[in-house]
């Protein structure tokens, strides 16, 4: 019978939820919504799906002892660190070699540690009829979440003609082409046209047909992934990894692959899904105040409104602001307009070539 694993990637900086969100402890290692943080929330909504004995994560090699951690009910052999950093293609390839080594036949879902999914039985549920298509065709999987607003902080992957419908509903069509995040203006269009669902980043797919597809787009990744299955043992398998690991290319697995096969379907997903990217995302789960406020932990306010305070060790006063977060954590104050939260990422780099602010980034 064939296998499902599951691929976490969790080697992200967490740029934009700095200052919370350090090297050391970046963002899927923090308790941002819920009592767990998020590397353990992905782990866990995986329960029914795939055992945890199938269940991979990939982060850095320094931050592979707090993804165990974190992770306690892993094998403390899945969780692999990469000594640097070749965005997904790379992280993915890896992953295919190790499920391969379990199961030629494996079918695998990649899935990332920052996600905040709700409705966990429709997403379950989508990811086994995902799983189950991908054994039986030769189709790379994406699940598109089908949008409620017009963001503009999401790339969208438009559809074409219809797949499959699964038995227990989960609907597939062929992807017609992925685009990157649009102005307003298109994401307007996009969420009148109603072919166009949000990338959601999770892939699924049988290890041999992406297997196959880096053979077609990126050779040296297909190499890696034959020279990590003819390891002979895991000591093997590891250096033998970490030596090729950093000649690779850094590259995304959209562009890698995912724009320029043909044999692209996607799951429409119709679960609550939210890629916790930045601070002005926790608009999203938590509760306001009349005003609008969302205050997580000691904040007041005084003639603001729609603001995000962050402020758990210690009293934050806010007054007279509006679409502006404050964010008080381990010594350090962000004041940002919520409108230029991507320009944290820009701060954050800044501050890592000053050796007076170095040790707080």
């Amino acid at each position: 019978m064939t296998k499902r694993f599951a691929v976490i990637l969790a080697g992200g900086k967490g740029e934009r939820f700095w200052p919370l969100s350090t090297a050391e402890h970046p963002k899927q290692f923090l308790s941002l919504i819920g009592e767990k943080n998020l590397l353990a929330q992905a782990v866990e909504r995986l329960e029914g799906v795939v055992d945890t004995s199938c269940i991979y994560v990939i982060t850095s090699s320094e931050l592979a002892e707090v993804a165990r951690r974190s992770a306690p009910e892993l094998p403390p052999e899945n969780i692999i660190g990469e000594p640097v950093g070749r965005d997904t293609a790379a992280a993915i390839a890896l992953g295919a070699a190790l499920v391969a080594r379990q199961d030629p036949e494996g079918v695998m879902a990649v899935l990332t540690a920052d996600h905040i999914i709700g409705d966990l039985e429709c997403f379950r549920s989508t990811l086994r009829d995902a799983m189950d298509l991908a054994h039986s065709e030769n189709l790379l999987l994406t699940i598109g979440v089908k949008p409620s607003f017009p963001s503009t902080g999401y790339g969208y992957i438009q559809t074409g003609e219809h797949l499959a419908d699964a038995p227990a509903g989960t609907v597939f069509d062929r992807a017609k082409r992925f685009v990157e995040k649009p102005d307003a203006v298109t994401a307007q269009q996009y969420l009148k046209e109603g072919s166009y669902y949000w990338n959601s980043g999770m892939f699924i797919w049988s290890a041999a047909s992406i297997t196959r597809a880096f053979q077609a787009f990126r050779p040296p990744l297909y190499e890696m992934i034959c020279a990590l299955n003819a390891a002979a043992d895991r000591r093997d398998f590891d250096q033998t990894f970490e030596r090729i690991y950093e000649g690779l290319e850094k590259i995304s697995i959209d562009y890698a692959v995912m724009e320029r096969a043909e044999n692209v379907g996607m799951a429409r997903g119709v679960f609550a899904w939210d890629d916790v990217g930045s601070w002005p995302a926790l608009d999203n789960h938590f509760t306001h105040d009349d005003a609008g406020n969302v205050v997580i932990g000691d904040g007041v306010t005084l003639e603001a409104s729609d603001n995000i305070i962050y402020s758990k060790d210690r009293l934050t006063a806010v007054i007279g602001l509006s679409d502006v977060m404050v964010v008080q954590a381990d010594g350090v104050t962000l004041v940002c307009p919520k409108d230029q939260a991507q320009q944290i990422k820009e701060l954050v780099q800044r501050l890592r070539q000053d050796a007076r602010y170095a040790r707080l980034t």
